[in-house]
Formats: structure tokens, sequence, C-alpha cells
């Protein structure tokens, strides 16, 4: 019983095991909301309408770079249930994406995931003030990242974002394609 209950819990990293997630470049990142619920507005004719919540998670994104200086923001899009979004650590060219390493120290509030816990947590906490709860969760516990690697691989996350509205009829995190596709295997 115990050795299942520790297996159940492990979670399987994406991470690249030799990657410092500080080192300057350019990532793609997509965020969650707890059980995937639909906090943040609707798709109206492939269009975001944002409620409160999303206005403040939005809000709270753009103030990223002002609070962590050398983190660019690039396209984003806050969907009902989860955010998708290119950020930019460190200086690097903008015509030419970078892919290597910097050999000096950074802080590790400078780190992908320090910069993704500041965002949740500071959203969270709003989003709790606003609405007079107390811890309640907005996020799932992770988020998902792919290192962007080049100008195609750019080029091809900006569509995707750029996109992700007018997909959302199809689009596997819309709550309402999850029932229908239960409703189907009764």
């Amino acid at each position: 019983m115990m050795q299942a209950q520790s297996q159940q819990h492990q979670r399987r990293t994406i991470r690249l095991r030799e990657y410092d997630y500080s080192w300057a470049g350019w990532y793609y990142v997509t965020i969650c909301t707890h059980n995937r619920v639909c906090f943040f507005g609707k798709i109206v004719d492939g269009q975001v309408l944002l409620n409160q919540v999303g206005r403040i998670v939005e809000e709270e994104w753009l103030k990223t770079p002002h609070i962590r200086p050398g983190i660019e923001l690039d396209e984003y899009v806050i969907m009902p249930n989860h955010l998708h979004c290119i950020l930019i650590i460190g200086d690097l060219c903008r015509g030419v994406l970078q892919y290597a390493p910097t050999n000096g120290f950074r802080s590790p509030s400078q780190s992908l995931g320090a910069i993704i816990r500041g965002f949740k947590g500071a959203a969270t906490k709003k989003v709790n003030v606003l609405q007079n709860t107390v811890s309640i969760p907005l996020w799932q516990r992770n988020y998902y990242e792919h290192i962007i690697r080049n100008d195609a691989d750019l080029h091809r996350v900006r569509t995707y974002i750029q996109n992700n509205p007018l997909q959302w009829e199809v689009d596997e995190e819309n709550p309402e394609n999850n029932r229908a596709e239960q409703s189907k295997g009764r």
C-alpha cells in the first residue's frame, strides 16, 4: 500500500536535465488553471473576452518585465482556462535567436521557474482578494515549457498562440469538448 501511494505521487519531469532555465533564451510556456476550470472569460466568434479575473491575470503578466529586469514578453494569449506565452530571459539580439548558455552567474530569481512561480502567486493573491477568498487555487501545480531554438520554431509558436482563440471549439483544453468526448464513450 505504501509503495503504491509513493508511486502515485511521483511526477515525471519534462525539464531537460542538463539545462539551466536561467540561461538566456526564448521560452514558450503554457500555464493551465486548477482542474482546467474556465476562470478567465470565454471565447466568442474566435475572440477572447476576458472577465475581471482574466483581466487581473493579464495585468499581472504584463508587470513581469517591470518586476524582473532582463525579462521581455513576446506573444501571449489568455484563454478561458490557460495562458500561452513566449518570454525572453536575458539580453538577446531581437533578430537572431541564440540557443547557448551564458557562463555568467544568474540569480535563481531570474530562472524560468521563479518567474512563473512569482506570476502565478501574484495573480492568485489578487484574484483571492477580489473574490474575498483565502488560498483558493487558481493554477495547476506545474506548467509546460518549450525552449525555442530557432526562428522557424519561434514563427510556429507565435502562429499557434495567435490562432489559439480561433481553435477553441476543437481545443482539447475546452471543457465542452471533454464533456462531449465523455458522453460519446457511454
